[in-house]
């Protein structure tokens, strides 16, 4: 990847140059197009929740960017061999998801592929001077988590049939959620850090923010919230592949404190489908951010560590403040 060609744009405000969740590109003093295209192969097996986790997990990448998605197009590969009504409620799923984030649908494109695969190209705006970036937490900042964990190890316990009805609604629930409200809370405090959570894990894309500011995150385990059931999931073992992936791709810039437990440690390494904002928060402007979470948000929140000056490692987990 690194030998791959990169453009020169004064008006290319985020590029490849970071590892930001979306290209952000100057249209005008007001305005940026935010740009991000995001697909996978089905993670439940219904076709219309696919649908709706697909595009929730496409468009949460401009929410992380500050923007408001605008356009999006459908990117579909899909078997001959199945039938078009599935593929209908796929794509029935996905502009629900698309409508419901107040923009519209404008198309797509689809291929024959022996794998289903679903998602969207959204084009977003935001305003120049107000847009999130993961290169923007600062000492001092509060680190505020506004999804919980455990959704890889909970998709791995749904395929396995070990999750009762009630478990696999909350899960599809809290994927299928849109970052919208968590995103115009975190704008209207005036946040300037941010990232999503995906497919490299809480800590993944915590390792992102830090490295991209240029700090060490203090990550307190014992705040962060968890789906419950993941947790004793974990205990027995049942992780998904991407979770070990993660760890050894990242885990010698962690270091962990004694007190913090084996399972909350490969929770904090599953990789997320449709997960929360993490939110770079001035203390001072911390009471504001949740006050309105709490009003707004309808995933469980909480704040899950402190910004500090860079030291040895990028991220250090410990159990408490």
């Amino acid at each position: 990847m690194g030998q791959l060609q990169t453009f020169d744009d004064q008006n290319l405000i985020i590029g490849m140059g970071t590892s930001d969740d979306a290209a952000v590109y100057l249209l005008n003093e007001q305005q940026a197009a935010v740009l991000t295209t995001d697909f996978f192969t089905p993670i439940v097996d219904d076709p219309y929740t696919f649908g709706l986790v697909a595009a929730a997990n496409a468009l949460s990448d401009v929410y992380a960017m500050g923007g408001q998605p605008t356009v999006a197009l459908n990117i579909v590969c899909f078997p001959p061999n199945l039938s078009l009504e599935i593929l209908g409620e796929i794509l029935r799923g996905g502009a629900d998801k698309v409508r419901e984030a107040g923009a519209v649908l404008a198309g797509g494109h689809t291929v024959e592929d022996p794998e289903p695969k679903y998602g969207l190209a959204v084009m977003g705006l935001v305003h120049p001077q107000r847009m999130f970036t993961n290169t923007k937490a600062k000492v001092g900042d509060l680190l505020v988590l506004t999804k919980p964990l455990g959704i890889g190890i909970l998709n791995t316990a749904i395929k396995a049939d070990l999750l009762s009805t009630e478990v696999i609604e909350k899960t599809v629930n809290t994927m299928a959620y849109l970052n919208k409200d968590a995103s115009q809370v975190a704008a209207k405090v005036g946040i300037e850090g941010c990232t999503d959570i995906t497919g490299f894990g809480f800590l993944g894309h915590a390792l992102e923010l830090a490295e991209g500011s240029g700090v060490t995150l203090e990550i307190w385990s014992e705040r962060i919230p968890i789906i419950s059931q993941a947790i004793d999931l974990a205990k027995d073992g049942i992780i998904p592949g991407g979770a070990y992936q993660n760890a050894k791709h990242i885990g010698e810039k962690v270091r962990f404190t004694e007190g913090v437990p084996q399972e909350i440690r490969d929770i904090m390494y599953d990789p997320q489908t449709s997960g929360g904002l993490l939110i770079s928060v001035p203390e001072e402007k911390s009471g504001e951010l949740l006050t309105l979470l709490s009003e707004k948000n309808q995933t469980e929140f909480s704040v899950v560590g402190r910004v500090k000056d860079k030291s040895h490692k990028w991220l250090e987990v410990q159990p408490n403040e």
